[in-house]
């Protein structure tokens, strides 16, 4: 039989088939033998074939075969980090959900998974959510961060899931595709979730005053089918992102507006960080490049991975006051 995952659990896998059931299903063996340096080998949106077991009273499945994916995204295993986690597979688009303060979401986070979904070749739209909850000062960030990736190209939309507002120009963009939900815990996944669709009613939690930080609702990765044609993957929340398996020299191309002026650099190989009539360096010395767009490409470039574990907010904070001076 050929199904779809719609959960993982680690050791499950929750497949709905071609006809509409779903089944509890666990995975062969062998493919964690097969060399592949993942986490888990079978993620949420994977088509997979199974087949049927009866053990006692209970009728459940044995995966023995996963379909070739169209895409995948994936980041950093934070506790083995030579191995990747595979967030989601087979996706057409993903919302990145972004809050300024509760809980803030940097520069550095947005663009680490920004870079990651270009290389694997997934759309991402911005989603600032909480509009509701922004100040005079926190609306002038929020703005500011929205023209900095408008002007590179990327969808912004602005919602507020608490009030109802954007959720329908969202719901838009959802029809008729696979979602994928992503973001910091606490910047309202689950509650934009159910604010698409009410009946679904996922738990929801509130920001921690303490440490300004959301508190993990959503454990595992789950699909989820919305009555107006859509479906959409719900993740837990990413403390950090880190980026896997790239060659310094490829790391530029998945930044868009590096991407458009490489070729006017004097060396083919340049690195754009010493090397002398960089393109890259001159427009941001022109202010065409946003600083803080560079700064997350240093980074990701020397193998920072310090600040997608810690989530130092303050140096990004840094670069994009030194853009708007």
């Amino acid at each position: 039989m050929t199904g779809t995952v719609y959960k993982s659990t680690g050791s499950w896998y929750t497949v709905k088939s071609e006809q509409g059931d779903f089944m509890e299903c666990r995975m062969k063996g062998k493919f964690r033998m097969k060399g592949i340096k993942s986490t888990n080998p079978i993620a949420v949106g994977d088509v997979v074939d199974y087949e049927l077991e009866q053990t006692s009273d209970t009728v459940t499945g044995t995966i023995h075969h996963i379909h070739d994916r169209k895409n995948y995204i994936v980041r950093k295993s934070v506790n083995l980090s030579h191995q990747m986690h595979i967030i989601a597979a087979n996706i057409d688009r993903v919302f990145l959900l972004i809050t300024i303060n509760n809980p803030p979401t940097t520069f550095s986070f947005i663009d680490r998974f920004l870079v990651t979904a270009e290389a694997y070749g997934i759309e991402t739209i911005l989603v600032f959510n909480k509009i509701d909850t922004l100040d005079d000062v926190t609306l002038d960030e929020q703005l500011y961060m929205q023209h900095v990736y408008q002007e590179i190209g990327y969808q912004c939309l602005r919602v507020s899931a608490a009030e109802g507002k954007g959720v329908e120009d969202l719901k838009a963009l959802m029809i008729g595709k696979t979602s994928m939900f992503s973001g910091h815990s606490g910047v309202g996944k689950s509650t934009l979730v159910n604010a698409l669709e009410p009946s679904l009613d996922l738990k929801t939690k509130n920001i921690s005053e303490q440490s300004k930080q959301g508190q993990h609702t959503t454990t595992f990765a789950e699909m989820y089918d919305l009555s107006f044609n859509a479906s959409i993957i719900d993740t837990p929340g990413i403390k950090g992102f880190g980026i896997v398996d790239m060659e310094p020299q490829e790391i530029s191309d998945y930044f868009p507006e590096f991407f458009r002026l490489k070729e006017q650099c004097k060396f083919n190989n340049c690195l754009h960080k010493e090397e002398p009539h960089c393109a890259i360096k001159a427009a941001l010395e022109k202010d065409e490049i946003a600083w803080s767009r560079y700064n997350s490409y240093l980074k990701i470039l020397e193998g920072d991975d310090e600040h997608y574990r810690t989530d130092v907010y303050d140096e990004d904070r840094k670069a994009s006051d030194k853009t708007r001076e």
